[in-house]
């Protein structure tokens, strides 16, 4: 049975509510530092997620929460309840394996600053020097119109690398469009992850190419849905910027990954392929149906054990809530963490600050909640109040968030889809910030 794709469900009704509580977050606390520790230690620190934890797992609406938070060197603090599936009577922990989804697209924005840094990139290059079939791209005039000569026009702009970080190039997404371009991007193959072998589900439906350089091709040729620059739509820019890497480093894209990030920061859980060795650390996956949690995607069975297409630089991580607080921590180290540095300071900076283009239309930008945000690497970056965010959220109830002026580095894994059916997202960073701020106020 062939693997089958989403990236968030219905993500065009997501309301990326986890950024709702950013603002909060930003402002709850001065800098502060804190002994990391597991169990009772733990809860002690952060009551209110524990309590959300205990809250979700307790009354069965997930199989498993674990939440990692930490500042400064060393291993976070961990709070982590319930089970790696209903029925697997394992425990989950710091080390459980979660499909992360959307929260790739931090780690492949970081990679692209790695080339940038390299000098194989620049940040405002045409996508078209690299990948050539992208020099005459057509947008549609009515955004999810026909894709017909009449509702075509042709690129006011190239496509440049800033554009696919930003989600601001004018590329579709599958999950995203509602009219004949999301059925175009279905039938040519550009199927932006991977969720379970379920073919009956209509969702779920789509076979992906079986390389990113066929994925490229495939993209070149379908019209773009806004003027390049101009607005903010989720997209596959990710994803292409995975084939962009290949091409400039000479390596696949998972290998870059593996040698520049994953093998020197010891992120040993993170995958595209879960292997077989490892599968008994795998979560369950749950689709929520009229209230009730449908397994989708069980460990022993999981599309992730089978070699991936190819590797979804958007969508197609595994990893743990230990290894994503390694990330994380590389991130808030301004590029080193432990000791290991693995990008300048100056790329981390650039990255985690808003690089949306100067062409964007006034009301082109990302917002959320009637706020608007900025937007970095392949994550939010926030403004105001907010200042020092930088994130984003994946398509199974995940979040990964760092402030990077305190340092506070926060991680939630779960698994549950549709992620807006609950407010997980939006709950996660609000706690959090009201935890910090009791815990500031103790030792001020």
């Amino acid at each position: 049975m062939e693997a089958n794709r989403i990236d968030g469900i219905a993500l065009s009704r997501r309301q990326f509510a986890g950024a709702g509580g950013l603002a909060a977050l930003a402002l709850a606390f001065p800098h502060l530092a804190f002994a990391q520790g597991t169990g009772d230690d733990a809860v002690r620190r952060w009551p209110g997620v524990a309590n959300m934890v205990r809250s979700y797992v307790g009354d069965g609406r997930v199989a498993n929460m674990v939440a990692a938070l930490g500042m400064g060197p060393g291993d976070p603090d961990v709070i982590a309840m319930g089970n790696t599936s209903f029925t697997s009577g394992q425990p989950a922990d710091a080390d459980s394996l979660y499909r992360i989804y959307s929260m790739t697209k931090p780690i492949t924005g970081m990679a692209t600053f790695a080339c940038i840094e390299e000098g194989w990139l620049d940040l405002d290059q045409p996508i078209a020097d690299i990948l050539p079939a992208f020099a005459n791209m057509q947008v549609q005039k009515v955004y999810d119109g026909p894709i017909t000569p009449d509702n075509l026009e042709p690129a006011a702009r190239p496509i440049t690398v800033r554009h696919c970080l930003t989600h601001t190039a004018g590329l579709g997404y599958s999950i995203v469009q509602q009219g004949p371009l999301a059925d175009a991007y279905t039938a040519a193959g550009l199927v932006p992850g991977l969720v379970t072998r379920m073919e009956n589900v209509p969702a779920f439906r789509g076979t992906p190419v079986r390389s990113l350089a066929l994925f490229a091709d495939r993209l070149a040729e379908m019209p773009l849905v806004a003027q390049p620059g101009t607005r903010w739509v989720y997209s596959v820019g990710l994803d292409l910027l995975g084939r962009v890497i290949e091409v400039v480093t000479g390596k696949s894209f998972d290998r870059f990954l593996k040698e520049r990030f994953f093998d020197p920061l010891g992120m040993t859980s993170t995958f595209f392929q879960v292997p077989l060795t490892q599968a008994h650390r795998f979560t369950a996956n749950y689709f929520l149906l009229n209230g009730m949690l449908v397994p989708i995607d069980l460990p022993d069975n999981s599309v992730y054990l089978d070699p991936p297409p190819f590797p979804f630089g958007g969508a197609g991580l595994v990893s743990s809530a230990r290894d994503y607080d390694r990330f994380l921590a590389m991130i808030a180290g301004r590029g080193t963490v432990d000791g290991v540095t693995v990008l300048d300071r100056s790329s981390v900076e650039q990255a985690t600050s808003d690089l949306m283009p100067d062409t964007l239309a006034a009301d082109g930008g990302f917002s959320s909640g009637g706020r608007a945000f900025g937007y970095g690497a392949g994550g939010l970056v926030g403004r105001g109040d907010a200042a020092g965010l930088f994130g984003w959220f994946g398509a199974a109830g995940t979040c990964g968030l760092v402030d990077m002026n305190r340092g506070l580095r926060h991680t939630l894994m779960t698994q549950y889809m549709p992620s807006m059916e609950y407010s997980v997202q939006n709950d996660f960073p609000v706690v959090v910030a009201g935890d910090a701020a009791a815990l500031a106020s103790r030792r001020g």
